[in-house]
C-alpha cells in the first residue's frame, strides 16, 4: 500500500508540474526574463504551491505520527549558514540557466528530449559531488 500510495503521489506531483508548464524550460525561463519577454504565469503556480504547503502543514502536523512512518522528517535547522545560502544560490543559477528544476526535470524525462537527459545526468553528478564535498566538511551545529 505504501509503494501504491508513493507512485500515486509522484504521478499527482508530476502530472502538476506538466500541467503548470514547470516541465517546460522555456516557460520557465521567460518567467525569469523580467527585462525581456516575461511571463508572469509561474508566479502563481509558486504562489499555490506556497499556500497548499503553509494549510497542509498544519493539518497533517496535528498528527501524532505520519501514516507510513514514526517520526515526521522535519528541517530542525532555522538557520541561515553558507551551506543553506550556498545551495539555494546553486539551484537559483542552475534552474535560471537550464529552466528546470529537479522536480520538472524528471516528469520531463517522458518527453524523451536529449536535453532533459543530459540535466538529470548532470544533475545526478552534481547530487554525488555535492555529497562527497559535505562528507568532507565538519557537521554544522544544529540550532536548538
Amino acid at each position: 500500500m505504501r509503494l501504491f500510495l508513493t507512485f500515486l503521489i509522484g504521478v499527482t506531483f508530476g502530472t502538476g508540474i506538466v500541467l503548470s508548464g514547470m516541465a517546460n524550460p522555456a516557460k520557465v525561463i521567460n518567467f525569469f526574463d523580467v527585462a525581456g519577454t516575461w511571463d508572469p504565469s509561474l508566479a502563481f503556480v509558486m504562489g499555490g504551491a506556497v499556500v497548499t504547503t503553509f494549510i497542509g502543514y498544519r493539518i497533517v502536523l496535528q498528527r501524532p505520527k505520519p501514516v507510513f512512518g514514526q517520526t515526521f522528517d522535519v528541517p530542525q535547522n532555522r538557520t541561515l549558514d553558507r551551506r543553506l545560502l550556498g545551495g539555494a544560490a546553486v539551484f537559483g543559477v542552475g534552474w535560471g540557466i537550464a529552466g528546470f528544476c529537479p522536480g520538472g526535470a524528471l516528469p520531463a524525462l517522458g518527453t524523451f528530449n536529449p536535453q532533459v537527459g543530459v540535466f538529470v545526468a548532470a544533475l545526478i553528478a552534481g547530487m554525488m559531488l555535492a555529497r562527497l564535498a559535505l562528507s568532507r566538511m565538519p557537521a554544522p551545529k544544529v540550532a536548538q
